[in-house]
């Protein structure tokens, strides 16, 4: 288990599913967390695991300055940030809406870009010089993309990138300071509970594409996220880390 003992994070998307999940996985190996949510049931999530907890919207560029300083006032440093707030928009290249593709935008890409650069300024505050980790939350429908969500699969697909860029300028900086991306095959989340409603048998046909023949628990990701929040791992920066069942390993035909 990660030695988290010492360090703080933030937790983006913390109300429900692999956000819940992470912060209680990050308390549960020591760190001191500070949740958010658009939704104010993330509180009750943040108060059970002895973490703090602000409502922010992450497509509000503008206040995540703010909720870096909260972490940092109320901590004395940042050490970790999970960038896991997202959202689908249900509507294929013929349906999606002008609204719906910046709405997505804003909250999948923007919000992330928006917490990278408010945590990588805290973090070069730190006691001892600039360290950290960000791990940012993609999915493998940004590798192998969904007919039936375009804004969602695109955005996605970007995470993945920006991670990679943030990664190498940090390293080129000489700030230690890692980013690296958890792709999350289909999980038991809100996420996929609302994507069944407009397609109902959706979770059983992703369960059916791993190999492990089941969906992925929440809790499965956060084991991910922690380690690579941690100190176990200081050469892994850019890199991506499959938690998805073995869906993208396997060919479609077999």
């Amino acid at each position: 288990m990660p030695d988290l003992k010492g360090k703080t994070a933030i937790v983006t998307g913390c109300a429900s599913g692999i956000g819940a999940a992470t912060v209680k996985r990050l308390r549960n190996d020591g760190a001191e967390v500070f949740g958010t949510d658009v939704n104010a049931d993330g509180e009750a999530v943040c108060v059970a695991a002895g973490a703090r907890f602000a409502v922010h919207d992450v497509a509000d560029t503008a206040r995540w300055p703010d909720i870096a300083a909260q972490a940092v006032n109320a901590f004395g440093r940042l050490d970790i940030l999970v960038n896991n707030a997202g959202a689908v928009s249900q509507a294929s290249i013929e349906d999606v809406t002008d609204e719906v593709w910046q709405r997505t935008f804003d909250i999948n890409i923007k919000g992330t870009m928006a917490g990278c650069r408010a945590a990588i300024a805290a973090m070069k505050g730190n006691p001892g010089g600039p360290k950290g980790a960000i791990i940012n939350i993609a999915s493998t429908s940004a590798m192998a993309a969904l007919p039936s969500d375009v804004a969602y699969c695109s955005s996605k697909g970007a995470v993945r990138v920006l991670s990679k860029s943030v990664a190498t300028h940090c390293a080129k900086q000489g700030y230690n300071i890692r980013c690296n991306t958890v792709i999350p095959g289909a999980t038991e989340t809100g996420i996929l509970n609302t994507a069944e409603q407009h397609m109902p048998g959706l979770k059983a046909a992703v369960a059916a594409t791993s190999p492990l023949n089941r969906l992925g628990d929440p809790a499965e990701t956060a084991a991910a996220i922690a380690f690579l929040a941690s100190d176990e791992c200081p050469f892994m920066t850019g890199a991506e880390m499959l938690v998805d069942g073995g869906a993208l390993s396997i060919h479609p035909g077999f």
